[in-house]
């Protein structure tokens, strides 16, 4: 196992200089040399699979499965998509069509920001640094990788395998503590992705705008979770524990709480107990069976929520300071001012906070920081709906937890207090790329556009205006009236209905004819 050794202070500014000359020697303008160097990354996952499965469970205590879907397989298939989708992306784009201005060629052009900085979090110390670097190769950036300290055998593999796998003109890691992040902050970034706790992305974002420094923040929050009794009870059960108890709870889109129609509780923890007991036959704390607290000091803080809780512990509630393990623990008859929903629990502690109504839910959502993300479970699309029309969050999903960061296709990020900006596949190449927009104007316009230029009349107003002004619609009377669905679907069932009476009186009229 290799050893952590951080990154000299006073080394900082000169790995800082020689990427920037790394940017402008002009490597990365061939995409041929972006794809070498991000299927040499995938490469560098793929060799050392068994080191990185080793780290992790030195690092998180996670057992072999959670490390291969969460980060090794997955980063692998993340960065393939990468390789085999940067040229397309990296095309410049026609602007849409525009008869006053197709004949200048309008274009957008996808430029790379420079030298870019990954600051990753330890819960998943691959995923959320890999994927990043090789999003910022895509877009034809040089990159700083700033791994956490609170996963050594991770960030000192990281400083072993990059020299020997990518080009240390173009990408190096920086490993350290505060010293070595505060020295990186001081300096100017084409871009900024950070990913951790609202705390430090404060400290990030008023760093970054010294330097007028683009930032995107991946910060997290309570997530909630939203419980339809009329929902699939055993399937629920099942995806909840697991998006809970997966990495220990580390995971900053974890379902933080529940949810619950009161009467419902208990039916809850009933098959809750029943899938603990399916899950861990031999005890969570066996050894392979789940993830460990990252540090003592987040064993002392989570362990802390649940001694405070003045909620009810029904399921789990083991601890074990020597080994920092929390066994998933369900808690119920949480209220709204408990210790349990006081922050973010990153925690493998899932508190039910039991509602009369869903309006006081979603009213309780409402009143507090827009998560990361919310969940549903429900068969019913209305509840569904309801949910999702009555609350912001920076994902919303249904019967499902945590997998989402890795769906092909779509966004990840935050909104408001749980982050900004998006990333993963095509919108992290779209994050660390600027659009440069250009035109390329001929002689010739200066015919059309020849009442631009002084002296100004009366005349040359009048030509720009039927020139530029376009014909409005009608100015509206008033605000639209509120239109409904039902509303159609009953004079569509009316017409529908006129049709099938019209068809039978013409049935009996051919029928009686015949007779």
């Amino acid at each position: 196992m290799s050893k952590l050794e951080y990154t000299p202070v006073e080394d900082i500014d000169k790995i800082h200089a020689e990427l920037k000359a790394g940017f402008y020697s002009g490597k990365l303008k061939s995409i041929a040399y972006r794809k070498y160097q991000i299927l040499q990354l995938a490469y560098l996952i793929k060799d050392n699979a068994k080191r990185f499965e080793e780290a992790f469970a030195s690092d998180l205590g996670r057992p072999p499965l959670e490390s291969n879907f969460f980060e090794i397989g997955a980063c692998v298939g993340e960065i393939y998509n990468d390789y085999k989708n940067v040229e397309k992306w990296a095309k410049p784009e026609k602007a849409p069509f525009s008869f006053l201005w197709f004949a200048m060629n309008p274009t957008i052009y996808k430029e790379p920001k420079g030298v870019v900085l990954v600051i990753s979090p330890f819960n998943y110390p691959m995923f959320l640094s890999v994927l990043p670097v090789s999003s910022a190769l895509a877009a034809g950036n040089t990159v700083v990788l700033k791994p956490s300290e609170s996963t050594p055998a991770t960030s000192a593999l990281f400083a072993e395998l990059f020299p020997k796998y990518l080009d240390p003109d173009l990408v190096r890691v920086v490993n350290g503590a505060v010293p070595e992040t505060t020295r990186l902050l001081d300096l100017p970034w084409g871009h900024i992705l950070y990913t951790g706790g609202g705390k430090v992305g404060k400290i990030v974002a008023a760093a970054a705008a010294k330097h007028l420094t683009p930032v995107s923040l991946e910060l997290g929050g309570k997530s909630p979770v939203f419980i339809d009794p009329k929902c699939d009870l055993k399937m629920t059960a099942r995806r909840l524990l697991w998006g809970k108890a997966a990495n220990a709870g580390q995971t900053c889109v974890a379902p933080d709480y529940l949810i619950v129609p009161r009467s419902f509780q208990d039916t809850l923890v009933k098959a809750l107990k029943e899938t603990y007991d399916e899950f861990y036959p031999d005890g969570a704390g066996a050894p392979g069976a789940m993830s460990r607290l990252v540090t003592p000091q987040a064993f002392a803080r989570v362990s802390g929520l649940l001694k405070n809780t003045k909620g009810t512990i029904v399921v789990g509630g083991e601890m074990d300071e020597a080994t920092k393990f929390i066994a998933p623990t369900v808690i119920k008859d949480v209220k709204s001012d408990d210790a349990l929903m006081s922050e973010e629990i990153f925690g493998p502690l899932l508190p039910i906070m039991p509602v009369d109504s869903i309006e006081e839910g979603i009213a309780y959502v409402n009143a507090h920081d827009h998560p990361l993300s919310i969940y549903v479970f429900s068969n019913d699309k209305n509840f569904k709906d309801k949910i999702f029309s009555s609350t912001q969050s920076g994902s919303a999903h249904v019967n499902e937890t945590i997998i989402h960061p890795g769906a092909e296709g779509l966004p990840f990020g935050g909104i408001g207090p749980s982050g900004s900006g998006y990333h993963t596949g095509k919108y992290g190449f779209d994050m660390f790329t600027h659009l440069r927009s250009s035109i390329s104007s001929p002689s010739w316009i200066d015919y059309i556009l020849s009442f631009r230029f002084p002296p100004y009349t009366a005349a040359k107003i009048a030509r720009m205006n039927k020139a530029l002004m376009p014909s409005l619609p009608a100015r509206p009377k008033g605000p639209p009236k509120a239109s409904s669905g039902a509303s159609w679907t009953k004079w569509f069932s009316f017409t529908l209905a006129l049709l099938l009476a019209g068809g039978l009186i013409k049935a009996k009229q051919i029928k009686s004819l015949n007779a």
